[in-house]
């Protein structure tokens, strides 16, 4: 569906570039929807979804709260305070780091990784796609989306 319906315009866009803008929060307002209702079911928010991939990808490997802010998706997120609701939930630990002990240590859980394991088995983003754009056209959506961001 072209932006134009999507939002029922009815005056035309100042340029080809405004249009972008638009068309790429309404994408992300629709993408972040679909992925909402896959968090939900296991209790996540999109932030906490993101910390834990983040720390499966350090894993076995601890990170420290910077470094998730640092590779955080969403950069206006809470790190610390998205840490304290996952430990909440058994998903990550906190432990002192030995060289530096002013410093924590945080670790995905046995139970966030089993939370993961089982949410990439059910949302995987080809299944988003797959029926609107070819493996080939996501790459080039991709690549047009790095190009942009310069």
């Amino acid at each position: 569906m072209k932006i134009e319906e999507a939002i029922q315009q009815n005056t035309k866009f100042e340029d080809n570039y405004h249009k972008v803008i638009v068309n790429i929060n309404y994408t992300y307002s629709w993408i972040s929807n679909v992925s909402r209702e896959v968090f939900e079911r296991y209790n996540l928010t999109s932030q906490q979804f993101n910390i834990l991939r983040i720390l499966r990808g350090q894993y076995p490997n601890p990170a420290t709260v910077n470094l998730l802010k640092e590779r955080m998706i969403d950069k206006m997120s809470d790190a610390s305070r998205i840490v304290d609701r996952l430990v909440q939930k058994g998903m990550v630990s906190r432990c002192t780091n030995n060289k530096d002990r002013r410093a924590v240590d945080i670790r995905i859980s046995e139970e966030g990784l089993k939370i993961l394991a089982i949410m990439d088995q059910e949302f995987k983003a080809s299944d988003l796609f797959k029926d609107n754009l070819t493996e080939e056209e996501a790459g080039l959506l991709s690549d047009l989306l790095d190009k942009l961001r310069g």
